[in-house]
């Protein structure tokens, strides 16, 4: 390979980590920072290009923004001018690394960079969905044991949803508070818990949902129910913390692996070469 070709194949390799450490950090500042403003107006031109209104989106494309918290409040076919654009930047970007490695490097970032830019925000969007869900789980056992307090307390069980909602600022209070809001406006119970399932993609509060359903259906008892819920979903909160601790330590390792080694490898190599540079004769 020519130096031209492996700096082109380390430039490449250099932006697709970055892309992926942007993603993940900006997934996370979704569930933290809600959603984002965009620039009115440029969204939905974009989404009216002919070009763009060919691509198509998936079915689960709705469902998949809806469980992400509609950030910025992106319809499917915005969803898709965005994408558009990320796979035009990544084309632009990658435009000066493709002049630099001729060849078939240079063929291949051609041919790669458009298709990774057009699927970097699908990647974004899955990391937005689980972070979602993950905050969720973990103010639901509180939220539980708050509601059933209310219920036993006799509150009407949607109305105390949306009261304890209000003390709670996070994606799952989020929805309970426009739940109740839904439900005092005269849609369905039913359908307002069906909507909570839809928009938190995390096993616990569908379980939840479900049961919630079942107890007003036929008119059994909230309280223990309520109860048995939330033990569930602090363990899986326990069960969570456990499962990203033990993937904690493979991530260390390959930082060490990759950047760490390395960098004790180049001051190792630098000293041998100071020290045997006067057997060496490349003194000046």
């Amino acid at each position: 390979m020519t130096p031209g070709a492996a700096a082109a194949a380390a430039a490449a390799a250099a932006v697709i980590l970055a892309a992926l450490a942007a993603l993940d950090l900006l997934a996370s500042l979704l569930v933290r920072a809600g959603r984002p403003r965009l620039p009115a107006g440029v969204l939905p031109a974009l989404a009216s290009l002919r070009a763009v209104r060919r691509l198509r989106a998936s079915r689960d494309a709705a469902a998949r923004l809806a469980a992400a918290g509609d950030p910025g409040g992106l319809g499917v076919r915005e969803w898709m001018a965005v994408k558009a654009c990320c796979a035009a930047g990544a084309a632009a970007t990658a435009l000066p690394v493709l002049l630099a490695g001729p060849g078939r490097v240079g063929l291949l970032l051609a041919l790669a960079a458009p298709a990774a830019g057009y699927a970097l925000p699908e990647l974004w969007l899955a990391r937005a969905v689980r972070a979602r869900a993950e905050a969720a789980v973990r103010e639901l056992p509180d939220m539980l044991d708050l509601l059933r307090v209310s219920v036993e307390g006799g509150v009407a069980p949607v109305h105390a949803m949306g009261k304890v909602g209000a003390q709670f600022g996070g994606p799952l209070a989020t929805e309970w508070r426009r739940a109740a809001t839904a439900v005092a406006l005269g849609e369905p119970r039913s359908a307002a818990l069906e909507r909570i399932r839809m928009r938190l993609a995390a096993e616990e509060v569908a379980a939840f949902a479900d049961a919630f359903a079942r107890a007003m259906r036929h008119g059994l008892p909230l309280g223990p129910t309520l109860a048995t819920h939330a033990s569930r979903a602090r363990e899986a909160r326990r069960r969570r913390i456990r499962e990203r601790a033990a993937r904690a330590g493979p991530k260390m390792q390959l930082v060490v692996a990759l950047v760490l080694v390395p960098s004790m490898l180049l001051i190792v190599t630098a000293i041998l070469i100071s020290e045997l540079e006067p057997g060496l004769g490349l003194a000046g």
